[in-house]
Parts: C-alpha cells; structure tokens; sequence
C-alpha cells in the first residue's frame, strides 16, 4: 500500500467528476486530446490496451476495451496498479497511456523500463503532459496547485529496498525536461515517434476541471484557429505536449 492520503486522492477524482459532467466544453476538448492519442495507438498489435493512472476513467469512452487502471480503487477503474510494478506479463501491453500522468512519476527511468518490459515489441507509450513554455509557465506556475519543479533533480531510478510509492509527487516541468534531452544511452531500447507541442488554448481558457470557463463551447471553433496559429511558436505558447515511445 502506498504512503499517499487515499482521502486527498479521492476528493480530488470526485470534484474531477463533477467538473466533467458539468462542463461539455471541458468533455468536448478532452475529445479533440484523446482523438490525437488515438491516432498513434496500435490496434494491430496483439495485447491489451492499458491507461496508467485513469482518474474518473474517461478515455475509456473513446477506447472501450481499454484497461483503466489507478493506484487506488474507485467505481471507474477495472483494476490497481503501479506504474513500477505492473501485474502484466511480459510483452503482454500492445499500447500503455499515460493522461497527466508521468509528471507524478517521481522515478521515471524506473517506470520506463517496467513499461518497456511489459509492452510487446513495437509496443507504444503515448504520454500526454503539461509543456512548460512561457505562457506555459504562467498558467502551472501561478494558477496550478502542483509544483513545476523546473530545477529539481530527478532522481531516474529508485534505489533498492526504497518503496517508489511512498510519497506523492508531482512536477509538472518534468516532460518537458526529460523529453527536450533525448540522451541515446537513457532511451536506447526506445523509438521516439512523436514529440508535439501545443499551445491548447482552448484548455487554458475552459478553466479545466477547477477554474470557470472565460468562453462558451460556440466559440470553440474561432479558439481553435487561434490555437493553429500559436503552435507555430511552442517555446512561447506550447502549454501542452504530446509524446509517443516505441518499444525497439
């Protein structure tokens, strides 16, 4: 069992829930998010299809057959894990997906290497997180309750006899930072596919699932080609990354 307050997790996927179902602008960006997952994910391979860390599980309304899974129990799951110590065969995982969910990793070396154990070869880890571009810093880094932690180490692995779910932890600069230094050696037994940055200004002005919405879901459309226009400038704009691994 982990050492992280179950009360606090809980709390927190319930006020998700209810932002979700009260805020179809929220639900309608969300799907834009997911159709861009969905484009990199390998149905064609054999093997499940798993989301790491699936909250209030909604990609599982675009992935039916998708594993939902958490570190702790609720109703919208179908099963707990740990993203360093998976129940999953070896080369058992056809695709794993990780929503906001790797900047909680506090040992991401160490959960990189147990996905690429369970993930079948040519396999996928697509990873959706936070950007930490300019505007990008001013949104978590101001209005975001959770750290970006742009200069903190990051330990890659955890040390033997240490439990890596001891503690919560989040640090919301980490994609960005261990994405922008693709060292050969750290991701060797890895293809990198895909690294998209964008600005998601349609998410930043919905107020996501704590802040009131700044525009209705009508003008969503002129948002988006905003948007287009600001992802030709990432390091200035980008508020969101996409990136997607494949198993060598």
């Amino acid at each position: 069992m982990t050492g992280i307050n179950i009360d606090q997790h809980n709390l927190e996927i319930q006020k998700n829930l209810e932002a979700w179902n009260k805020k179809p602008l929220l639900r309608e960006i969300y799907r834009g998010f997911y159709d861009l997952i969905l484009k990199w994910v390998r149905s064609d391979l054999k093997g499940e299809v798993v989301e790491l860390g699936s909250g209030i599980g909604n990609f599982k309304s675009v992935y039916p057959k998708c594993i939902a899974t958490d570190i702790f129990p609720n109703p919208w799951i179908d099963q707990v894990e740990s993203a360093y110590n998976l129940s999953f065969q070896n080369n058992s995982v056809s695709n794993l997906v990780l929503f906001d969910v790797f900047h909680h990793l506090a040992f991401p070396g160490s959960a990189l290497k147990e996905f690429n154990r369970v993930l079948a070869k040519d396999g996928r880890v697509i990873i959706f997180e936070p950007y930490i571009s300019l505007l990008g810093l001013i949104i978590y880094g101001i209005f975001h309750h959770e750290p970006v932690s742009l200069f903190k180490k990051i330990n890659w692995f955890y040390k033997n006899g240490e439990n890596p779910d001891e503690q919560y932890y989040a640090a919301q600069g980490n994609a960005t930072r261990v994405f922008k230094d693709l060292k050969i050696e750290r991701f060797k037994d890895w293809n990198i596919l895909e690294i998209k940055k964008m600005s998601a200004l349609s998410y930043v002005l919905s107020g996501g699932f704590s802040k009131p919405s700044f525009y209705s879901i009508e003008v969503l459309p002129i948002i988006k080609k905003i948007e287009k226009v600001l992802d030709l400038l990432p390091l200035i704009f980008a508020t969101r990354m996409m990136v997607v691994l494949e198993k060598k």
